[in-house]
């Protein structure tokens, strides 16, 4: 079906806010914060909301059973990045990127043929969750530091990657079945041009710290899409969308209050 250009320039401001909040985020508070809030369901859920306003809630209700499991090729997206960009500057984005690119698209090519329910699918990315989790667990952490103003360039680089990642993703919805958009649905759009403008901005250290603190927020992620699958069919987009974004906060504010916890246990011992 043919799309207003309404809803095509509304997908772009807000696609484009959001990598442009993230961003400002890690350079101006932390990397582990934005590695967290990274987690937090923004391109999913813009990913879905729209691919069930533009097709219909029924297909992005079956998609996003599969998004569920799909996060599970979003993090080794950030593992194959991690060992792929050993250097700072445009060599070691481009060498994260491509070696990135390539675990996503293996563990995808993997997720969509294997017929996942909601249980399978949210086990799934449980089980990754911890696997990578403890595969970070000695990485460093590393502030960004601030850096003064963004640059006109910084500025064009974040807003064409997100516009084209949402655009890519929305649009091959419509010639792809409800097994390859869900999986599409979990790509990190707002995940991935963080790590790309904080590592040619400050280098691949922060950009470590973001990638360990990324498992922890991917929670939200699943009790967001866990919540839209049952509640799209019953409750339409916009308050299923809502009704998502709730679970999701309550989530991280929950996760955030036991790290804390944890951290002041282990502060006392």
């Amino acid at each position: 079906m043919d799309v207003p250009l309404s809803i095509q320039l509304i997908k772009l401001a807000v696609s484009i806010g959001m990598v442009l909040g993230l961003a400002m985020i890690a350079e101006r508070l932390s990397a582990r914060m934005a590695g967290l809030l990274a987690g937090y369901p923004l391109g999913t859920a813009l990913a879905l909301f729209f691919i069930g306003l533009e097709i219909s809630p029924a297909f992005a209700t079956e998609s996003a059973v599969y998004t569920l499991a799909g996060f599970t090729a979003t993090l080794a997206l950030c593992g194959g990045y991690l060992l792929g960009a050993r250097r700072d500057g445009w060599l070691g984005v481009l060498s994260g990127t491509a070696a990135g690119l390539v675990a996503w698209l293996a563990a995808s090519l993997v997720l969509a043929q294997i017929p996942f329910t909601r249980l399978s699918g949210t086990l799934t990315t449980l089980v990754a969750i911890i696997v990578f989790t403890y595969l970070y667990r000695r990485l460093p952490n590393v502030s960004t530091g601030a850096r003064g103003h963004f640059s006109w360039l910084a500025m064009a680089l974040r807003a064409g990657l997100a516009a084209t990642t949402i655009l890519v993703i929305t649009g091959l919805a419509h010639v792809l079945p409800p097994a390859w958009t869900g999986v599409m649905a979990a790509f990190p759009f707002t995940m991935f041009p963080l790590l790309l403008i904080v590592h040619l901005t400050h280098g691949r250290a922060p950009v470590v710290t973001i990638i360990k603190h990324y498992p922890a927020g991917l929670g939200a992620l699943l009790s967001y899409t866990l919540c839209v699958s049952l509640t799209y069919p019953a409750l339409g987009l916009a308050l299923g969308t809502l009704s998502g974004f709730a679970v999701a906060t309550l989530w991280l504010l929950g996760w955030m209050r036991v790290q804390q916890w944890w951290h002041d246990r282990s502060a006392a011992s």
